[in-house]
């Protein structure tokens, strides 16, 4: 079963449901995925929240689509990443100003797993959300290229990247079952 309250089923909605249902069954599968795929659990609310206020601008016609939730998953990823970025563009840039403490530190998960999640923000970004797509909603690789927008041998790639890099990072005891 899926952590964080996400459910393989989530994105497969029935057609013309409202926002208001749709809302709080995604918030928190949203929330976890952004905080993942950002690396940043600090932000991962606003991020969901924004995601899914561009769900609700054009709801009428998201809301007609067979699995709205995959197109949420997605924003909220391209969300995720673009944060990301800028907070290394600033990072980058404090350090050309010789400043000593980067703008946004990264923080460690804290958890079991946490060395795990640790490793999996420091993947590349689609690597990173295939690894929480996977892990924390437990998808298929089908669904993951399609929340990506990419082929399914794409991301399942993206997930054998993913892995490997973790397991040269964090030795195979922390791998062999995957974040959780």
């Amino acid at each position: 079963e899926p952590a964080a309250g996400g459910s393989a089923d989530a994105v497969e909605v029935a057609i013309d449901e409202s926002f208001d249902a749709f809302y709080p069954r995604e918030f928190s599968g949203l929330t976890a995925l952004a905080a993942a795929t950002a690396g940043d659990r600090s932000m991962a609310e606003d991020l969901a929240q924004e995601a899914l206020t561009r769900v609700h601008k054009r709801w009428a016609t998201i809301g007609r689509y067979d699995k709205p939730g995959a197109w949420a998953r997605r924003v909220t990823i391209n969300l995720a990443l673009s944060a990301r970025q800028r907070r290394t563009v600033e990072w980058k840039a404090r350090l050309r100003l010789r400043r000593t403490e980067p703008v946004v530190a990264l923080p460690a998960s804290s958890g079991r797993h946490g060395d795990v999640w640790a490793g999996v923000a420091e993947l590349p970004g689609q690597q990173r959300a295939a690894i929480a797509l996977h892990y924390l909603e437990d998808r298929s690789a089908a669904e993951i290229a399609e929340i990506l927008d990419c082929s399914p041998s794409t991301a399942k790639v993206h997930l054998h990247r993913g892995r490997a890099a973790l397991h040269e990072r964090l030795g195979a005891s922390h791998t062999t079952g995957g974040p959780s």
